[in-house]
């Protein structure tokens, strides 16, 4: 049997507590074998082909980063300080009308490598040329669940029909790519940027399809204002209305809901993605995290794209959804540290419906390993506060996506970190010199 020894440290188990083991990983079905004495049937072998040292370190699930625009890493820094619509409509779409196909596949690429070096191994992107992201997300080792945006608005019939069926066609041919590790979902960007009846033609096909729904909703009172007052009822009920909200679908940002929205969400199991640095940026506002939690809603974490957040980095999330969280909620017992690590990590992986969030035999061998002996992280009370509150992606010393590692002692085995680091730095450039002319 092929197998990876993870030795020497501490494991968060699914149920929050903390203990001494080691991990045994069968890289052949990419699973875990055992977790200390726990098993999965059998015994693992005495001696692993490959071991990692976790010695001074907790190993967690890999983060799970369930919504981003991961090929917006060029953007990163570009266009700042501004509110989301204008930022959108005056700096990003024009930016992204002069992307090409090689461009979004560098930016894939570094966006990548970033999520590696912080310790996430699945993430949700939301973007274009998702052929040459599948590629990236094959070569990188990672997992994801991809999805061509739509957008009609400003375009004519037959330009928002192909958009909405190349979505479609990129959710029907991706579905398990990168030996399974790619999944896909109809993404219509949001309810206010796609004609309601592009809405209703994607989603009728997508069901047809079997494959779930993934858009923006409720990010800002722009997002809220003009459905209600077209149609005289929230965002949530016209995605109800659209077929749109079912236990496999999950929406990005959720910030303004009311208590009659969470409780449709959490009637139907759709899935909420919180996005807090996005958030705050953007002074989109608070999404009521705890009240959505309290309603039985699964509410997982993403980063946004790096154009607002400014990194990719889960650990960076789970501190901004603690504090905003208690904020929102007039509560500082409100979204506790535990909430924010299963958020990004369990509840990542059932928003998404991907293996992986938990360290249990059987489960996806989706693993990072978070060195604890920095200054920062020092005295180690409460492993779990310090993961919410104190860690950062650059503690991770290794990570592993499906038994396979991708990362370590900080060094990137699947993508030439320096390569990717140049090619996005002159795409990037490029990109902003073609916007100016």
């Amino acid at each position: 049997m092929n197998t990876l020894r993870v030795t020497g440290g501490r494991v968060l188990r699914p149920d929050g507590s903390v203990t001494e083991s080691d991990v045994t990983v069968d890289r052949e079905t990419g699973t875990i074998l055992a977790v200390g004495e726990e098993t999965a049937g059998g015994e693992p072998s005495e001696s692993a082909a490959e071991t990692l040292d976790a010695t001074g370190s907790l190993v967690i699930p890999g983060l799970v980063n369930a919504h981003t625009h991961a090929a917006m890493t060029l953007l990163r820094g570009y266009a700042d300080d501004k509110p989301l619509d204008a930022w959108l409509r005056e700096d990003i779409w024009p930016a992204e009308a002069e992307l090409t196909d090689d461009d979004i596949e560098a930016g894939a690429a570094l966006g990548a490598l970033e999520m590696i070096r912080s310790g996430t191994t699945a993430f949700a992107d939301m973007y274009f040329a998702m052929d040459r992201v599948a590629d990236v997300v094959d070569r990188a080792g990672l997992r994801a669940r991809l999805g061509h945006g739509v957008v009609t608005i400003g375009k004519d019939a037959a330009d928002a029909r192909a958009d909405i069926e190349e979505s479609l066609a990129v959710a029907r041919d991706l579905d398990g790519a990168a030996d399974g590790r790619v999944r896909t979902a109809f993404m219509p960007h949001s309810l206010t940027t796609v004609g309601e009846e592009y809405l209703r033609e994607g989603v009728a096909e997508a069901r047809e399809a079997g494959v779930p729904v993934h858009l923006h909703a409720n990010e800002t009172t722009d997002e809220v204002d003009p459905i209600v007052d077209e149609r005289g009822e929230r965002p949530i009920a016209y995605a109800a209305d659209l077929d749109a909200l079912g236990p496999e679908d999950f929406f990005a940002h959720g910030v303004h809901l009311d208590d009659a929205e969470i409780e449709c969400l959490a009637e139907a199991g759709t899935a909420i993605v919180h996005c807090p640095a996005s958030n705050m940026k953007l002074a989109s506002g608070m999404a009521p995290v705890q009240r959505l939690r309290d309603a039985g809603v699964t509410v997982a974490l993403g980063t946004d794209g790096a154009a607002s957040n400014n990194d990719l980095d889960v650990f960076d999330e789970m501190r901004d959804a603690a504090m905003i969280g208690k904020l929102a909620a007039d509560d500082a017992a409100a979204v506790p540290a535990e909430a924010v690590v299963e958020m990004a990590t369990a509840a990542g992986a059932d928003a998404l419906n991907l293996p992986g969030g938990r360290i249990e035999p059987g489960a996806a061998a989706d693993l990072a390993v978070v060195g604890l002996d920095a200054p920062h992280l020092t005295p180690l009370h409460d492993p779990v506060s310090h993961l919410a509150y104190a860690a950062r992606g650059s503690d991770v010393r290794h990570t592993v996506c499906d038994g396979e590692v991708l990362m370590r002692d900080r060094e990137v085995l699947t993508l030439d970190a320096d390569a990717v680091r140049e090619r996005a730095a002159t795409a990037a450039a490029d990109l902003v010199d073609r916007v100016g002319e």
